[in-house]
């Protein structure tokens, strides 16, 4: 009898989402911490969204990332 989990993901994939939370979260951070007025500073305009969007493209690999032993 095969013992196979139900989840979909793994423990990789699981891994990949945590780091895409993080790098999303600090790129929240980053753009919060601007003393410009409304933000239009470098790092809300500019190192933040770039931090945030690095944070998209993680959690994206995270969901399509498949583990070698589910194949």
């Amino acid at each position: 009898m095969e013992n196979k989990n139900n989840f979909a993901f793994g423990r990789k994939n699981y891994l990949l989402m945590y780091l895409g939370l993080a790098v999303l979260a600090i790129g929240f951070i980053i753009m919060s911490l601007d003393k410009e007025d409304y933000g239009f500073g470098f790092l809300g305009l500019t190192l933040g969204p770039i931090v945030v969007f690095i944070g998209f493209i993680i959690q994206f690999f995270a969901i399509m990332v498949k583990d070698r032993k589910d194949v």
